[in-house]
């Protein structure tokens, strides 16, 4: 199904970090897809789970794969992509898909990081997830990965 105006795509961490990190391949198409995304009537959105990702990632050294900036620095760009995207909340509701996901997938480890991601859209009705890593993400049901240049076509 494609996305038309008006329905929402999540996105994920590592689309937050794309746009900081203009040494990324994808840095100025991912600008580029934020407001194109809202001028054609998308919505866009994440949630608790991807600040605290993003804040862990944009706070770590460089030398261990990290962005090093100041917390100062990592929070204004919080406040930067709050001002584009819509915080979605995590519920009860979501702690229940999140452990009914974990077992119906018997997902382990940093896996289970993925699956709140897809419960926390669950939770809200969200289909849409914009991500670098559609693999991981291939086993939920019910939702659509797409990555950044196929987001830019469908918006176009």
């Amino acid at each position: 199904m494609t996305p038309t105006a008006g329905e929402i795509f999540f996105i994920d961490t590592n689309v937050l970090l794309t746009a900081t990190d203009n040494t990324r391949k994808h840095h100025f198409k991912v600008k580029k897809l934020f407001k194109s995304a809202i001028k054609a009537g998308f919505h866009l959105a994440f949630c608790g789970q991807v600040i605290r990702e993003y804040l862990v990632v944009a706070t770590r050294p460089v030398d261990v794969n990290g962005f090093g900036l100041c917390p100062g620095d990592a929070v204004h760009n919080i406040m930067e992509f709050q001002k584009l995207l819509v915080t979605y909340d995590e519920k009860k509701t979501t702690a229940e898909s999140l452990q009914h996901l974990v077992v119906k997938y018997l997902l382990k480890g940093k896996r289970i990081h993925d699956a709140n991601i897809i419960a926390t859209m669950k939770t809200h009705g969200i289909k849409y997830l914009i991500t670098d890593n559609s693999a991981d993400f291939k086993c939920f049901e019910d939702i659509e990965t797409f990555k950044i240049n196929e987001t830019l076509e469908i918006i176009k």
